[in-house]
């Protein structure tokens, strides 16, 4: 483990912002030094610093063809962007040229943020100790086997880490966002519980639970880069905004296809609007086509729709939506899903707050 200081470099061309993070950073221990934009940042830096934040929006060189630049370096330091303003663009762009994470402008959260700093420090001690195993390799061959065994289980490690921090980056994203909406904050959460829920009941593998609350965490993913205002209005929606509506699934399925770690969530993203009968969309798919995963997310996903409060509808008690679920059981939904469910969510109690009308209210109001 590190015996000295984390050594960090922040840039960002608000010199306010600088000193600032700088000072939160030193409270916490570690050892700063600051660059005005890109070009400082690359005159600055060498293979002894653990962490670097980068600013996005600067002049001359932006955040994202500094760390382009970067990787050009092979020093395999993590990145964290700083933004004043979360994009789904900006996500998916910093996913693909490998940052680590993102860390929002201004700091509120002064704990999560020093817990952000500390996955990155220890990212960079993985990186670190494999190169000293490479080294070992080369020196001693008599040792290889037992090195090269720790190596992958670091590797391995390296691996787990970096796909949840690429999957809390989305979800956190994908909440910040959403939780601006009145009408679909919450939902996402309440989905995630529904089919974490029956996918229990039905005695699935951990792995087929693993990516059920995956695909269940995004599978609306594509409505944030989509212009959904229209979901909001009073009244029928237009032909055209139906056309909006029904790309979401293949928008959010594009979304988490770079993941490579994610094929499965991305066939269930893409066809969870679609219905047994072959009359959904966007590949009209039919029954025999879907996995039982995507059919859960059909049912949870429409479930909670029916007893979700909107603006254009009254919503519908339990009673009324399980009706309505089996009313269109064999043609929108599986009839065997449908009764799992219906069995099993009388008795489901779910977690305290997200599915409150209180909860919606407040979070609408701290985000006006």
């Amino acid at each position: 483990m590190k015996t000295r200081p984390a050594k960090i470099l922040i840039a960002d061309d608000d010199a306010m912002v600088r000193t600032t993070v700088s000072k939160i950073l030193e409270m916490f221990g570690h050892h700063v030094d600051m660059a005005a934009d890109g070009k400082g940042v690359l005159d600055l830096v060498d293979d002894s610093y653990d962490v670097i934040l980068l600013d996005i929006n600067m002049p001359d060189m932006d955040g994202f063809e500094t760390m382009g630049r970067l990787n050009e370096r092979n020093y395999d330091i993590p990145v964290l962007f700083l933004t004043g303003a979360g994009s789904m663009d900006y996500a998916v762009k910093a996913i693909n040229i490998g940052a680590y994470d993102f860390l929002t402008k201004p700091i509120e959260d002064l704990d999560m943020f020093n817990v952000k700093i500390c996955r990155a420090i220890e990212k960079r001690t993985y990186v670190l100790q494999e190169r000293q195993y490479k080294a070992a390799l080369e020196d001693d061959i008599q040792v290889k086997a037992a090195q090269l065994e720790e190596q992958n289980k670091l590797l391995l490690t390296y691996s787990n880490s970096l796909e949840k921090a690429t999957v809390q980056l989305m979800s956190s994203l994908q909440n910040a966002m959403e939780e601006k909406d009145y009408y679909t904050a919450g939902h996402t959460m309440r989905v995630t519980e529904y089919a974490l829920m029956l996918g229990m009941a039905m005695g699935l593998s951990e792995n087929d639970i693993l990516v059920l609350r995956r695909a269940a965490q995004f599978h609306d993913i594509g409505k944030l880069v989509i212009d959904l205002s229209c979901i909001q209005k009073p009244g029928k929606l237009t032909e055209e905004e139906w056309v909006l509506i029904r790309k979401h699934p293949s928008v959010g399925a594009n979304i988490i296809q770079p993941l490579g770690f994610m094929k499965r969530e991305q066939f269930i993203i893409r066809h969870h609007h679609e219905r047994i009968d072959g009359r959904g969309y966007p590949d009209g798919l039919t029954g025999d086509q879907l996995d039982d995963l995507t059919k859960i997310l059909i049912v949870v996903d429409s479930y909670d729709a029916m007893t979700s409060k909107r603006n254009y509808r009254q919503n519908m008690n339990q009673d009324e939506a399980i009706t309505e679920l089996y009313r269109c059981s064999g043609t929108q939904f599986s009839p065997s899903i449908v009764e799992s469910f219906a069995r099993t969510i009388v008795d489901f109690t779910p977690t305290k707050g997200i599915f409150t009308q209180d909860h919606l209210e407040s979070v609408y109001l701290n985000n006006k």
